[in-house]
């Protein structure tokens, strides 16, 4: 194996926690040296409005990162996998997915309560649609405030009293150390996780046969096999940022189960099924649960949503 390897990422703090995780892991199992590059992405950039009004893709938070991959200046990327589009670009490859870290949403208040224990009207503050149609299924009194920025920077708005609460993925907050801050980790029962949340991808080019030979001691089968179903059921229902979808699947023993959902944007429609099956025919059934919610009603919410967003 050459060395050093050089990994691309994203220079937030969380970012740079899951490309030190990844460097650690291949400097202990390969022997080889590892470096990070910071490479500052479109999404990095654009910081005051919520990501469905960019246009909803995906790519805001990779394309750069690809780029440096492409043109051999780095050799690895890592990635949050529920910011990776469907479709990669020519010549790269998801060459590993570590084993998934906590999948779930979490909801941190200023009062200490939970969700039901939020005041009337109160301030909840997220940029993910997925996370306001769910949320207002929960209450519909909610006030959902538009809330970006790093993990650090939405905290201390919360404790400025900016919000009355704000939602985030479990698994950064676990990650940093900051798990103890959350007052109600929420359930996927309810509040489905988006597509691939709580895992990692580790990209890279194509045609690195030694590279992705090497890259095995980080694959997890299980966690491999949940998001490919999951991402294929993305792929099948062609949703980006704008709309508001949750899928999350678990593989067990070799059996695999997963969960869907396609809500309105005002929250008071929805089409919500789950399937399961050997863990070995995951992405098919991925596709084929996306199929079942398009045919039952999710194919009419998107054209809603598409129309009222031209």
């Amino acid at each position: 194996m050459r060395s050093p390897l050089t990994i691309g990422s994203r220079g937030s703090q969380l970012a740079l926690w899951q490309a030190n995780h990844i460097k650690d892991a291949l400097e202990r199992e390969l022997g080889v040296a590892v470096q990070l590059e910071i490479i500052k992405t479109t999404g990095d950039k654009i910081t005051d409005v919520p990501l469905a009004s960019t246009g909803g893709t995906k790519a805001l938070f990779t394309k750069e990162i690809e780029e440096a991959l492409l043109e051999k200046r780095v050799d690895l990327a890592v990635h949050s996998m529920k910011d990776m589009p469907t479709i990669l670009p020519d010549g790269l490859v998801i060459g590993a997915v570590p084993k998934r870290e906590d999948p779930r949403d979490a909801l941190l208040t200023r009062n200490g309560k939970g969700i039901e224990g939020l005041p009337e009207g109160a301030r909840i503050g997220t940029s993910s649609l997925r996370r306001e149609v769910q949320l207002k299924r929960l209450r519909r009194d909610l006030k959902i405030v538009t809330l970006r920025g790093n993990l650090d920077t939405r905290i201390r708005k919360l404790e400025e009293g900016q919000y009355d609460a704000i939602v985030l993925a479990a698994a950064g907050l676990k990650r940093l150390g900051w798990a103890g801050k959350v007052t109600e980790f929420l359930e996927p029962e309810k509040m489905l996780p988006a597509v691939g949340q709580g895992a990692l991808a580790i990209e890279t080019r194509a045609d690195d046969a030694e590279l992705l030979e090497g890259l095995a001691c980080l694959r997890h089968a299980d966690t491999e096999a949940a998001t490919k179903a999951e991402r294929a059921f993305l792929k099948k229902v062609e949703g980006g940022c704008q709309v508001p979808m949750a899928a999350h699947a678990t593989v067990e023993g070799g059996q695999f189960s997963m969960r869907a959902i396609v809500v309105s944007l005002d929250g008071e429609r929805s089409v919500e099924h789950e399937t399961s099956g050997p863990a070995a025919e995951a992405e098919k059934l991925g596709t084929e649960l996306a199929s079942k919610l398009l045919a039952d009603g999710a194919a009419e919410i998107m054209a809603e949503i598409q129309q009222s967003t031209r």
